[in-house]
């Protein structure tokens, strides 16, 4: 990946490269916003050696989510087969797709804020490389899929999983808790087509890997998803799809979850009640 786009924790938008960030209207000076710059980001991004702007470090910055209003929040469940294996369920033969709504996205740190246990007693959290929609598209071959992707990033996934045990009906409910999608610092921009095959999510928690896996053991593959989603639906910049979990780990208050995502990006979180 050799561009990246942010938020400060104060809402800056940003551009930026190994080197650091610099403020996004410095290379894109018509830009108010990270929505505004994804339609191009799929050539490529203007990144600070481009400007006369001195870049920040990373280390020295502080982010939030890398958009402030995302769109469509796509999760896809079972996508691979140890997963599927884990929770004792079929591997099925298409996307298995879900919504989670706006208001369940948080930024980095966030806190994930577990329910009372009076609603649920058992949530656990899960690692997931995201890709995000940088063009308007409807009916995108799986081999155009590239040209509609603004970028990939790390995000972390949660569930109330004795809710949807419960019920598989009571999905949507068990998903979309306030705080229930960690959105990544930043939102990783490649130049060109990347090679995904090799990278590897890994789900931390307190420091301990619990799960991890390759793209490449996907049973849809992220420009799959994206040409699967856009024959449904007219798909549209800022919208967001999780790509499945390698597995998931129970949470309690205290914990500090980490999604880690080779080449992208990683992002962390608290956990509290």
């Amino acid at each position: 990946m050799t561009g990246y786009l942010a938020r400060s924790a104060d809402g800056r938008p940003l551009v930026g490269s190994e080197e650091g960030f610099v403020p996004l209207p410095a290379a894109y000076p018509d830009a108010t916003s990270v929505r505004d710059v994804l339609p191009h980001a799929s050539g490529g991004l203007r990144t600070p050696d481009a400007t006369n702007a001195e870049p920040i470090p990373a280390e020295n910055r502080s982010f939030g989510a890398f958009l402030a209003e995302p769109g469509k929040l796509f999760g896809i469940g079972l996508n691979y087969a140890e997963h599927a294996t884990d929770l004792a369920e079929d591997r099925p033969d298409e996307p298995a797709s879900f919504f989670k709504p706006a208001s369940a996205a948080t930024g980095p740190g966030g806190p994930i804020r577990l329910p009372p246990k009076a609603e649920s007693e058992r949530v656990t959290a899960e690692a997931e490389l995201a890709v995000v929609v940088g063009r308007t598209c409807r009916d995108v071959a799986v081999d155009e899929a590239g040209e509609v992707i603004a970028g990939y990033a790390p995000v972390i996934d949660v569930t109330a999983e004795d809710v949807l045990q419960r019920n598989p009906r009571f999905l949507t409910r068990a998903k979309s808790y306030d705080t229930f999608l960690v959105l990544g610092p930043w939102l990783a921009v490649p130049d060109g087509t990347p090679d995904l095959d090799g990278i590897e999510v890994r789900t931390v928690v307190d420091g301990r890997v619990e799960a991890c896996n390759v793209v490449e053991n996907m049973r849809f593959p992220p420009h799959e998803l994206v040409a699967v989603h856009s024959r449904v639906m007219t798909l549209e910049p800022g919208d967001v799809i999780a790509t499945g979990t390698p597995g998931a780990h129970p949470i309690e208050p205290g914990d500090r979850v980490r999604a880690e995502v080779d080449s992208v990006g990683t992002v962390a979180a608290d956990v509290v009640r």
